[in-house]
């Protein structure tokens, strides 16, 4: 077993595995062309609970009937682009406005 000093960072620092550290540095919102970060458990959770209940659309003004995997919120923390079968959806009309949870 290694060391945990022995492990490079750049193995440990993306909180989700699917998007590497390197593609998250070049990923930016289709809209304001600002940063993008992964979306922690939790908001998941609500956008996910809100699809259960069938109130949740996106900015297309679409329903959304199925889970997410995840998320990228934009830095402004008002828009969430959802990962579907664990691949961003950078679609200006498929985020998902999160002051709507």
């Amino acid at each position: 077993m290694q060391a945990a000093s022995s492990i490079p960072t750049h193995h440990l620092r993306s909180p989700h595995p699917v998007i590497a550290d390197h593609l998250l540095e070049i990923l930016r919102c289709p809209q304001s062309r600002t940063r993008l970060h992964v979306a922690p458990p939790d908001v998941v959770a609500r956008v996910n609970r809100a699809i259960d209940a069938g109130t949740l659309t996106n900015l297309a003004g679409e329903r959304l009937e199925r889970p997410i995997d995840g998320g990228l919120i934009r830095e402004a923390g008002d828009l969430l682009y959802p990962l579907i079968d664990q691949i961003p959806v950078l679609l200006p009309d498929e985020a998902i406005e999160l002051a709507k949870l």
